[in-house]
């Protein structure tokens, strides 16, 4: 693993973001990534003093570390969701899909597990940021996708998207909740409306689907990302529903 060879400076412009790490090493060297990257970092190490940091200096990211001193990390997790949506990025050795999907589900944006690589940290740091600012507050001209429910029709771009109703369905339950992680029977239950017995395997392949015709329009375009273990989340452009 390759440290920067110096300290670099501290960028007092750089995005605010907070890490939350009891092991010294560990905390410092994504510190040390982090302002390599441009952001500037702070560290904690006790569980019991990020709520009232969060409160006072309200950061742009956090990477909270989930076994700690003092408050635990999903303990933090769910009592910062009760009043902040700062993206939070659960970092942990516990790997097993309970552990995922409960992160998850009360409100982390991402999951990393230990070991990592810092280059893996940052970059994750940044898509979720660049994700964030983009649908903070989408206008209307800006929502290159726009889902048309009277209609049963999508476009982006102002480009027709030839989709099944169940692609159609699918892209309307992702795409009107950008950056939530759902999972194949959540999936399951927006697919069809006549109740019909289907597996989880039906989810993959029409998101496969879905997914070949979004790229078609616009290759490189993030849209769907898969969430080992659990399930897809939208990463694509602003939505716009019309009714």
């Amino acid at each position: 693993m390759n440290i920067p060879a110096s300290p670099p400076l501290l960028n007092p412009d750089g995005q605010h973001i907070l890490i939350v790490e009891d092991e010294p090493k560990l905390g410092q060297l994504l510190i040390d990534y982090l302002i390599a990257g441009g952001y500037r970092p702070h560290l904690l190490a006790n569980g019991n003093d990020v709520i009232p940091y969060v409160e006072q200096h309200n950061p742009d990211l956090i990477l909270l570390d989930l076994m700690l001193p003092g408050k635990d990390g999903l303990t933090l997790c769910k009592e910062i969701r009760r009043f902040s949506e700062v993206p939070i990025v659960m970092v942990t050795a516990k790997i097993e899909e309970i552990d995922r999907l409960l992160g998850l589900e009360i409100g982390a944006d991402d999951y990393i597990c230990k070991p990592y690589s810092p280059r893996e940290v940052v970059a994750r740091v940044k898509t979720i940021l660049r994700r964030c600012h983009r649908n903070s507050a989408p206008q209307a001209d800006q929502a290159h996708l726009v889902v048309d429910e009277g209609r049963f029709q999508a476009s982006f771009k102002n480009q027709s998207l030839e989709l099944t109703p169940a692609e159609f369905r699918l892209l309307k339950t992702l795409a009107t909740q950008p950056g939530i992680v759902l999972s194949r029977e959540q999936l399951l239950n927006h697919l069809y409306d006549d109740y019909r017995v289907v597996t989880d395997r039906t989810v993959d392949s029409h998101i496969k689907n879905l997914r070949r015709k979004l790229e078609q329009l616009e290759e490189g375009e993030p849209f769907i990302r898969s969430v080992y273990g659990i399930g897809y989340r939208w990463e694509g452009a602003p939505c716009r529903i019309v009714s």
